[in-house]
């Protein structure tokens, strides 16, 4: 008999049987001694002379059914390195001599998703080749960094098209759309785990598309051409473009390289908020949209399955009516959707984490170096460390295309979109997380405070340690030249290259060493009280290497400590009602 039938003697439901284990943190399959079926059958080898059994079906988790999918048959589970081979599905063979007399335990192990994608792919990995079969992967072409770092800052892009595919799905987006990005999501998680933000991207936002080298379905590349000045949504799907072009228009727009991209259409909204029981949310007025066909009064509700869609898609009924108001429609979906994937009611619930597990799954599209279970499950580990209140969700700061007479599209806000940019780029949290943090932080701000040398006073040796070629030069030209620091030298490249530039300064040389980070732009933290070095007249001087960071002289490095007024932002803890 197996996991799925086990205890029905009883009347007993196999998926109550699953339990969190506390001191783990993982769901154990426990069935009491006095049950009348014995724990997990083992199988004994066939002996030579016999002939293997025919393989069986699919055996579905415990508390599931599903019909058979007619063609995909489930390879059987790797084995582990150094464990004993498994034997055959067949006869039930001898329990082992050492088995407890107590209870016995099937574990199963499975990493908490801290976003809505990445919850329904990570939940769980039961049957991990069967799961690894769900997901379909495609080339990242070289766009992105090689993959997520579990001891670095993690950016994950997060698109949703508005191709028609699945069923039900023919009445949403644009009539034989070529699945362009529709919803675009950069989130970034902080290298200590501690708060993350969800840039959305605005699809009507005007941007430059790069040329895109693109692996073909053969496996050949073919370079196709960029385009200026086109809206965003467009660098996915249109001219055969692939989800590593959109990976490199957010390169190029953010200077934030992507290390991983996730792909899903309508049907993941649909089966992950079915997976979890609904989601609830709330509106400020009652909605009436023959276009998304969402209909809902005033109030909270639990929406799932092809309500969830609608109201994702929706846009002519709240805010202003266009695609920014249906951004931050969207925002407060995936925070309801955050809140229940993170409640008791869902991990505490086999059936539902592996529910979630099967439907993340097969609603996914992910990169080439993300394409198992496996790795899913490890970037689902380190952003599920994240607490809910620290995850802010915010847009791209644009305004009306002043180009247009009939408004359609946007452009960036220069005033506003380069501080938020930067602000991702140096890791910079949307929301106060943690008073140490604060207090080191002014600490190393005080290092700027104070008096400052005249800029002809200031002696400098700048070394290049790891900038681009000839950076050292056009530093120092630009300091003599432009800035007035004459008693600057170039020291060639440094000894080790270096992934931010600093300016190391003796204890009296801090006058000298305020008045240079002005000039450079450099944060409180670039700034390394140390020792100073002798120059070519034999005086002592400070030293500025500049390290992979530096984008130019006279470019500033301080990073903004935060967003700036005006910028819409929400947490993902708190119940905002749509407007």
């Amino acid at each position: 008999m197996d996991a799925q039938g086990r205890g029905r003697a009883d009347d007993i439901d196999p998926a109550d049987q699953w339990v969190l284990n506390p001191n783990t943190g993982e769901y154990e399959l426990r069935l009491g001694h006095s049950a009348p079926q014995s724990g997990v059958p083992a199988p004994r080898r066939p002996r030579p002379s016999e002939e293997a059994p025919p393989a069986r079906g699919r055996t579905d988790a415990p508390g599931r059914s599903r019909p058979e999918t007619p063609g995909r048959a489930v390879p059987p589970p790797r084995r582990r390195r150094g464990a004993p081979e498994e034997p055959l599905p067949g006869r039930r063979g001898r329990r082992p001599a050492k088995a407890s007399k107590g209870k016995k335990v099937l574990l199963w192990t499975g990493g908490t998703m801290a976003f809505v994608l990445v919850a329904g792919a990570g939940a769980a990995y039961f049957y991990i080749e069967h799961l690894n079969g769900n997901i379909a992967s495609v080339s990242d072409d070289g766009a992105s960094t090689g993959g997520f770092s579990k001891d670095k800052a993690i950016n994950i892009l997060l698109i949703g098209t508005d191709k028609r595919t699945g069923k039900g799905n023919g009445s949403y987006g644009d009539a034989g759309s070529v699945g362009h990005a529709d919803t675009t999501i950069l989130l970034h998680v902080s290298k200590d785990r501690s708060n993350a933000t969800a840039l959305s991207i605005p699809r009507d936002l005007i941007t430059d598309v790069p040329d895109c080298p693109t692996t073909q379905e053969d496996g050949t590349q073919k370079v196709i051409p960029g385009t200026r000045q086109a809206r965003f949504n467009t660098s996915l799907g249109q001219d055969g473009r692939t989800p590593s072009c959109t990976m490199r228009t957010v390169t190029e727009l953010t200077g934030v390289k992507p290390d991983n991209f996730m792909v899903a259409d309508f049907n993941a909204v649909k089966t992950l908020t079915s997976a979890v029981g609904g989601v609830e949310v709330c509106v400020g007025k009652d909605v009436d949209d023959p276009d998304s066909h969402l209909k809902l009064s005033k109030g909270t509700h639990t929406i799932e399955g092809e309500q969830a869609l609608a109201f994702v898609r929706t846009r002519h009924a709240v805010g202003f009516g266009g695609d920014l108001s249906r951004i931050e429609l969207q925002q407060q979906f995936l925070s309801a959707l955050m809140r229940k994937l993170k409640s008791n009611d869902t991990l505490t619930s086999p059936s539902k984490m592996l529910d979630l597990a099967e439907a993340g799954t097969e609603a996914l599209t992910v990169d080439s170096q993300l394409d198992s279970i496996g790795k899913l499950k490890d970037l689902g580990l380190e952003l599920g460390k994240l607490n809910t209140k620290n995850l802010t969700f915010t847009t791209v700061p644009v305004i009306d295309n002043p180009t247009e007479k009939v408004k359609a599209t946007v452009v960036l806000n220069e005033s506003t979109a380069p501080q938020v940019f930067g602000m991702i780029r140096n890791d910079v949290s949307f929301t106060a997380v943690k008073e140490q943090k604060k207090k080191e932080a002014a600490a190393v701000a005080a290092r700027l405070k104070g008096a400052k040398s005249p800029a002809s006073e200031v002696r400098v040796r700048v070394l290049n340690g790891g900038a681009v070629a000839g950076s050292a030069q056009e530093t120092l030209s630009w300091l003599q030249n432009e800035e007035g620091v004459t008693k600057s030298e170039n020291a060639g490249n440094a000894p080790a290259s270096l992934a931010k530039t600093t300016l190391e300064y003796a204890p009296d040389q801090a006058d000298q060493a305020r008045r240079l980070a002005g000039i450079m732009g450099l944060p409180g933290s670039a700034m390394k009280p140390g020792e100073s070095v002798t120059n070519d007249q034999g005086l002592p001087a400070m030293t500025l290497t500049l390290g992979k960071d530096f984008e130019g002289a006279g470019v500033s490095l301080a990073a903004p400590s935060k967003a700036p007024e005006g910028v819409q932002k929400s947490t993902a803890d708190k119940v905002e009602c749509a407007k």
